[in-house]
């Protein structure tokens, strides 16, 4: 494999596959899917590997990515020999260096999204002669959202730069943290301008995020133009029957292997496409895959109030973490109606890694019992302390009344 292991034991970083991140149940091995989406072999190598050198079960992330947990030091070599077979991830380490790619699910071959994506994914591994070092080193949490449908769908999903459409069609660069955006007339021009706002983020002192850099944009990319009228992130991926397939979520972003690989089973389903919404798009062609609607262990109906909720993966898989919280999480869910729209978070700890926008409801572990919060995140103010989950529970059920 071209390229070495950058050391496997990384803690505090924004993981990867060949830069896993260590937790409390082993290693944490994140694949980017390519322009977001596995061929139907390619998931299902990736249930057998999560069986074979992990926990057995699959993550999805906010920012569409899949993860494996619970791999050990030792056998990490050999997971990662079978997913660089399969694809799933580059053989040169180097490429997981390069900004990661969310794509909107809904792309289809040929359209603006899969035309600047590819052609971006391709700079970013090499291909054709285009020398990677164009784009400049930058922080490992920086991602790009292309999402040039008619309308963004990705507002919500951490990026750093976006390509959307402005309100008279054309495409439009938009800095995440500004209102506004630079319209371009083509995937071309949209490209060089990316790269260019990302040297400009680098020589400015940028260090984390775009959003978090207060300098006033260049004089070469005046932002002039809002992103055309949001609609709903999911308005498009809505549970149940879809154009390409069906659309199925995965409670608290993750699923047990068996259960991925029954949902796969009918032999019309060509390929998965994964989305930052903790849903999955199952393709099938010629037809739905109707008989994953009946598959156990994923949500099939949109009322479901997990869908309003994140949860992390808590204690004992992260080190961090001082408090189980997917337990706490579907106790919570059981207790709320089918229509409840409140948003919960259940956080192990003050980080808040399942969710990094406020919540009308947020539960986060501290000294093994949790805070309550309300209306923020899970390192703002708690409006009560030191709760355990059965005080929790009574304090929601009082909240509600």
């Amino acid at each position: 494999m071209a390229g070495r292991p950058i050391v496997p034991r990384v803690r505090g970083w924004c993981p990867g596959a060949w830069r896993p991140m260590a937790t409390g149940d082993g290693l944490l091995v994140r694949v980017r899917p390519r322009l977001g989406r596995l061929t139907r072999a390619q998931m299902l190598a990736l249930c057998d590997a999560a069986e074979t050198w992990g926990s057995g079960l699959v993550e999805l992330t906010r920012r569409g990515n899949l993860q494996l947990r619970g791999v050990s030091e030792a056998e990490w070599p050999a997971l990662m020999a079978c997913l660089v077979e399969w694809e799933l991830v580059a053989a040169d380490a180097e490429v997981e260096r390069q900004p990661a790619l969310l794509v909107t699910p809904d792309w289809q071959p040929g359209d603006v999204t899969h035309d600047a994506a590819r052609r971006l994914q391709e700079w970013f591994e090499g291909r054709h002669g285009v020398p990677r070092d164009a784009w400049p080193r930058l922080p490992a949490k920086w991602g790009l959202a292309i999402d040039a449908g008619p309308a963004p769908v990705l507002t919500e999903a951490s990026a750093d730069l976006r390509l959307e459409r402005a309100a008279d069609g054309r495409l439009l660069v938009r800095a995440d943290g500004r209102s506004l955006g630079t319209p371009v007339d083509s995937v071309e021009a949209a490209i060089e301008l990316l790269r260019r706002l990302a040297h400009w983020f680098v020589e400015n002192g940028g260090t984390g995020r775009m959003h978090r850099l207060t300098v006033p944009l260049p004089a070469w990319a005046p932002a002039t133009m809002a992103p055309a009228g949001l609609s709903e992130s999911t308005a498009s991926l809505a549970l149940g029957e879809h154009p390409r397939g069906r659309v199925v979520g995965l409670p608290f972003g993750r699923a047990s292997a068996s259960t991925l690989r029954a949902a796969l089973a009918p032999e019309n389903i060509t390929g998965v496409r994964a989305t930052p919404w903790r849903r999955l798009l199952i393709e099938g062609e010629g037809g739905n895959p109707d008989d994953a609607e009946a598959v156990p262990g994923l949500i099939h109906d949109e009322r479901d109030p997990r869908l309003a909720m994140d949860a992390c993966p808590g204690a004992p898989h992260c080190e961090r973490a001082s408090v189980a919280t997917r337990e706490l999480a579907q106790a919570i869910a059981e207790r709320r109606g089918a229509r409840d729209a409140e948003r919960v978070h259940v956080s192990g700890c003050a980080k808040g890694c399942a969710r990094g926008r406020s919540a009308d409801i947020c539960l986060t572990g501290r000294d093994g019992r949790f805070d309550l919060i309300l209306g923020g995140c899970a390192d703002d103010a708690p409006v009560a302390t030191g709760l355990s989950e059965a005080e929790v529970l009574a304090a929601l059920k009082k909240e509600k009344k």
